[in-house]
């Protein structure tokens, strides 16, 4: 199960299909891109050991080069598109990067770039001369480099409690390139995932995250097509379901809640019915606009939750999740515990701090103290979710540990106030956060974005005061609400707190 397999018994099946634009590659020229890939990082040095840094947009060129990296031996290190040039900088050098490839799209961060690390060679996607990747890749044959090795990933955290850190795998346990990876059994035994090539995947995020590129590698290594969308669109989305006859999918809960936001006329626009398997993670689903799904697209909808760290796994399916609302499932791969602040393990039913079990544990780059603070004195690795188990083991999730607001001496986890503000009708995102509070120590911040900003003022406010009443504890309720056209938020999903919660102190610093 590997796409060179598929490339020499179909080499004119679609690889990848770019969703807007339809811009097709096949098994054969992926095959063959990739073998290119992987001479070119031997013309210039690189083989294991080597950090390749990728900034780029979703294109054809993203699952190609994942492919080459795969059999070149060689570490990438994906950076988010959202960055700044100084938070792209500081990636370059923590990783060590020995090379950069991007696009003509980000010129402007790349000036900056360039400036501050002089010495890192570049290649460029629409670039001329020395720095064209097209030039500089098309001049190698595309024929197996003699000492294919099995290429990983070193993805970065999303730096929610300061700078981002480089995860690294532990060395694959083989040098034999097509050994399957663990997902693709997850695939096929948790998700349900075709294994005769009649998978037709839509991937709606970016890939430079974790979870698209590990299950669009699962998708090819089963032989099925990839339609990436550019960019999400949540009426785009239904529409490139409609198109390209889509069967399997992966999604954030932020893509759910704009799919719901759409007026009925375009939600009802288009043929759904090709589509046979959802899977969704990042952040736990607020179970309102989970029911909404399941409603709309019938029991097709599995949850997982895991981690870019990769050392474990759970998966509920829509049925179990109907029976228990809420849930992200039940371990698939390693196994879970959950811990008071004493390191002992906590009765089902008890919130505590969530680890996994399993035999190949990563570790931070150039953090060991990071490491350490993740690891529970049995070896166990903590992603720094807060939640608990049932009497059956199906876990449920609280918060992130990092969350958590600590107001006049009471535990506050921001997760359920945000649950029940995004269900409301008129809110299309809501962070909630700590603020500095010279009485309480930290005050609840509820920030908002409309569906309609013009909306935003003291009449919404109050409707949403309402709301919430009967629902919350008065101690849990904001105290402020602060209405916004956009969140910080990733196009993964991933909200970035830091920023605003930064953004208050600084406020509340400048507030003497």
């Amino acid at each position: 199960m590997h796409p060179t397999t598929h490339a020499q018994s179909r080499p004119g099946h679609p690889a990848i299909i770019m969703a807007g634009s339809g811009e097709t590659v096949t098994y054969g020229e992926m095959d063959a891109y990739a073998d290119r890939f992987s001479q070119l990082m031997r013309a210039r040095g690189l083989t294991r050991g080597n950090h390749v840094a990728l900034l780029l947009e979703n294109s054809v060129h993203n699952l190609q080069i994942a492919w080459g990296n795969q059999r070149a031996g060689t570490m990438a290190v994906p950076l988010s598109t959202r960055l700044t040039a100084s938070e792209c900088i500081y990636i370059l050098n923590d990783s060590g990067a020995d090379v950069l490839i991007t696009s003509t799209h980000f010129a402007e961060v790349l000036s900056d770039i360039r400036e501050a690390c002089p010495e890192l060679p570049v290649l460029i996607i629409g670039g001329s001369d020395q720095d064209s990747y097209e030039a500089a890749l098309a001049s190698q044959p595309a024929q197996p480099i003699a000492d294919r090795l099995p290429g990983q990933i070193m993805l970065y955290s999303s730096g929610t409690t300061g700078y981002p850190k480089g995860i690294r795998p532990k060395p694959p346990e083989d040098d034999n390139i097509l050994t399957p990876n663990p997902i693709v059994g997850l695939a096929i035994m948790g998700a349900g995932m075709p294994t005769d090539g009649s998978m037709v995947y839509l991937s709606p995020a970016p890939l430079y995250h974790a979870a698209p590129v590990a299950w669009c590698s699962a998708a090819h290594a089963l032989g099925g097509t990839i339609v990436v969308m550019e960019k999400f669109d949540p009426e785009q989305a239904l529409a490139a379901i409609e198109r390209y006859r889509v069967t399997d999918s992966q999604w954030v809960p932020t893509h759910f809640v704009r799919m719901l936001k759409l007026d009925d006329a375009a939600r009802t626009a288009h043929d759904l019915s090709s589509h046979q398997r959802a899977l969704h993670a990042a952040a736990p689903c607020p179970v309102p606009v989970k029911q909404a799904m399941i409603e709309w697209w019938g029991p097709i909808i599995n949850e997982y939750y895991a981690g870019s760290e990769g050392i474990g796994m759970t998966l509920v399916k829509a049925p179990e999740w109907l029976e228990r609302p809420g849930t992200v499932g039940k371990a698939i791969l390693g196994k879970l515990h959950v811990c008071g602040p004493d390191g002992e393990e906590v009765p089902a039913g008890t919130d505590g701090l969530v680890y996994f079990e399993y035999d190949r544990i990563p570790s931070y780059h150039n953090d060991p103290g990071k490491t350490a603070e993740a690891m529970h004195p049995e070896g166990w690795m903590t992603l720094g979710d807060i939640g608990h188990v049932d009497e059956a083991g199906y876990l449920f999730l609280t918060d992130r540990k990092s969350h958590m607001i600590i107001s006049g001496g009471v535990n506050i986890y921001p997760q359920e106030i945000e649950n029940l503000l995004v269900s409301h009708p008129r809110v299309m995102d809501a962070a909630v956060i700590g603020a500095p509070c010279p009485d309480l120590g930290e005050r609840v911040v509820a920030v908002v974005q409309p569906v309609d900003m013009a909306a935003a003022g003291e009449a919404l406010e109050q409707e949403l005061r309402d709301y919430l009443a009967p629902q919350l504890s008065r101690v849990k309720m904001p105290r402020l609400f602060d209405f916004r056209p956009e969140l910080p938020r990733e196009a993964n999903g991933k909200l970035y707190k830091r920023e605003l919660r930064d953004e208050f102190a600084r406020a509340a610093q400048a507030a003497g």
